[in-house]
């Protein structure tokens, strides 16, 4: 079926080009949506009367995304979640968690933009897509952890993935052979 899009889709086109796209994807998602209109002769002609006041409202809400994005660049969300010992979730994170934990801080995020090829399902750190215009996009850090300490801990780059007791022993040997080199710096 051909479409005239009437804004920007991603990897499919621009504002007022005409594409082809599978009948179902156009009815169910572009159609619906207010995306796109059928390519008739009769939709052409309005699209072109229209042109100028679809242009206006979207320039109107790429500034209001870009103003949102402006809050979001560089933030960092932190996220605490149950995990096991080798770091691996007992649920996951979604895109709804993240929008949350935005809103939480002030910044209103709707989930829709929070883009994840797949859900977070391990403790670390993240970099997460903001999209709140198919012109604007910021990129988030998110940092899951299972206690505000790790958390901190993971933001100074440490990694927690492995097992509590073998992170014990290294933290122990490390402050061990710290305290070596401060007596033989002292000793001297």
């Amino acid at each position: 079926m051909d479409v005239i899009l009437l804004e920007r889709v991603a990897k499919l086109g621009a504002m007022g080009e005409v594409v082809k796209v599978k009948d179902g994807y156009a009815r169910n998602f572009l159609l619906r949506r207010v995306k796109a209109l059928r390519a008739t002769d009769a939709n052409k002609a309005k699209f072109e009367r229209e042109r100028a006041v679809l242009e206006a409202r979207n320039a109107d809400r790429r500034g209001a995304a870009e103003a949102e994005a402006k809050g979001l660049a560089g933030k960092t969300f932190v996220l605490i979640r149950q995990a096991g010992e080798s770091g691996q979730l007992y649920g996951s994170v979604t895109p709804r968690d993240i929008a949350e934990a935005a809103t939480a801080t002030g910044i209103k995020v709707e989930r829709g933009h929070v883009h994840l090829d797949a859900p977070i399902k391990t403790i670390g750190l993240y970099t997460v897509s903001v999209i709140p215009h198919p012109e604007v996009e910021v990129k988030v850090t998110v940092n899951v952890a299972r206690s505000a300490d790790e958390a901190d801990a993971q933001a100074r780059g440490e990694d927690l993935t492995g097992p509590v007791s073998d992170r014990a022993e290294i933290r122990a040997a490390a402050e061990a052979l710290f305290e070596q080199e401060a007596e033989a710096q002292d000793n001297a």
